[in-house]
């Protein structure tokens, strides 16, 4: 069948919530992809940071193939032996006591959402169920994560949104405590805003907002669906601050590309959870949870968080250099591996120029152009994708040359 066919297909068939760019892959190993035409291409945004080893890494393979022929999935009524390492692991990687099991980054949002607000209306009171998060925030698209997120353009047409949110400007301690009410039981938000625009939490805030939450008893929640599981060069990225939530999210990276969410807690605040308070058919299923194991004992054996903590420092600094070159590059930013280039126009054309020259990225905002490799890329690779950056941009500063 050909391209335009199968696209047309997909138009006919599938509900178009995607804005599709008219590639079809069908093939990926490492920091490749293959598409039906058996062009190579250059992945330098895999899965929206899902592949942070790489299309299908061997030892993920291999322990999806293994467990595939074992058991591929039972009910949660029962005990399930990688669920139970998984979660092990976890917790022994992070602050936590205890792990629920999902399939998302917005399915772990909403049991964190659902367990702060359990916890409050168990401990400090009926009417404590407002959670502070920030503009510019993501927390996915299911209705409360939608809601918790602080972006209206991902809100426009689904209102009445979850009532009992309160949005905030990121890194702003005054306008943080002016919110905070009576009714407040958490603050929820992301060290790094990914969808955002790659926009970091300051220590001086962070610190700030720690505090505050201890004093008035307030959990704090941190997102890292996109940030966690090696992504900016530490396990979690709150370890980069030794600041501990109270409840954390995972998702996206945790499985090297099969769904899994995750939400992370103390075991003083997991117990206000009962059974049957909540639960996903899917959550933790062994097949996901072997995969994960996968990564988690990949990323230690492979001193991945090392490659990350140097490789990243070295994308870094040459983003940094070539940003001295041009001067519609407003900005250079981001941590370990997921890093950003603001510009002073639009940037999809930029990822359609990307696309000719074989390679993938992504643009956020409308002009931050986003960059997010295998944690184990190698320098050469990096070398290779600023190489055809510089071609692309040396190309734009000719057209703004010959504007003026």
């Amino acid at each position: 069948m050909s391209l335009k066919k199968i696209i047309q297909q997909d138009k006919n068939y599938v509900l178009q919530t995607y804005n599709r760019k008219p590639l079809i892959l069908v093939r990926g190993k490492g920091i490749y992809v293959w598409d039906i035409e058996n062009n190579r291409y250059f992945d330098f945004f895999p899965g929206w940071a899902v592949n942070n080893l790489g299309h299908c890494y061997p030892a993920v393979v291999d322990a999806i193939n293994k467990q595939s022929k074992d058991l591929l999935h039972i009910s949660n009524s029962y005990y399930n032996l990688p669920q139970t390492e998984l979660a092990k692991m976890l917790c022994h990687l992070s602050f936590a006591d205890k792990v629920f099991f999902c399939n998302s980054g917005a399915e772990a949002n909403e049991s964190a959402i659902k367990l702060a607000r359990k916890y409050a209306k168990r401990n400090l009171g009926s009417n404590k169920y407002e959670i502070i998060t920030m503009l510019g925030s993501f927390h996915g698209r299911t209705m409360a994560a939608l809601s918790a997120t602080g972006q209206k353009k991902y809100q426009q047409g689904f209102e009445p949104l979850v009532r009992g949110f309160k949005h905030v400007p990121f890194n702003d301690f005054e306008a943080l405590k002016k919110a905070i009410s009576e009714k407040t039981c958490a603050v929820m938000l992301e060290l790094i805003q990914g969808e955002g625009g790659v926009n970091s939490i300051s220590l001086e805030y962070l610190k700030k907002l720690h505090n505050l939450c201890k004093k008035k008893k307030i959990l704090l929640i941190f997102d890292e669906v996109q940030t966690g599981i090696g992504r900016t060069g530490k396990m979690f990225a709150y370890q980069h601050f030794g600041i501990k939530p109270d409840i954390m999210t995972l998702a996206k990276a945790l499985g090297g590309g099969v769904p899994i969410g995750a939400m992370l807690t103390t075991d003083k605040v997991a117990s206000s959870f009962k059974a049957g308070d909540h639960a996903s058919t899917f959550g933790g299923n062994p097949l996901a949870c072997a995969a994960a194991i996968a990564v988690l004992k990949t990323i230690k054996e492979k001193n991945i968080l090392k490659n990350t903590m140097e490789k990243g420092s070295y994308f870094f600094k040459k983003l940094k250099e070539i940003k001295k070159e041009f001067s519609f590059i407003k900005d250079v930013r981001g941590k370990g591996l997921m890093l950003a280039m603001e510009l002073s126009f639009e940037g999809e054309k930029i990822v359609e120029d990307f696309s000719r020259e074989k390679v993938l990225i992504n643009c956020t905002q409308g002009n931050i152009l986003r960059f997010m490799p295998p944690l184990n890329v190698n320098k050469k690779e990096i070398d290779m994708f600023l190489k055809i950056l510089k071609n692309i941009f040396r190309q734009y500063e000719k057209l703004g040359k010959k504007r003026k």
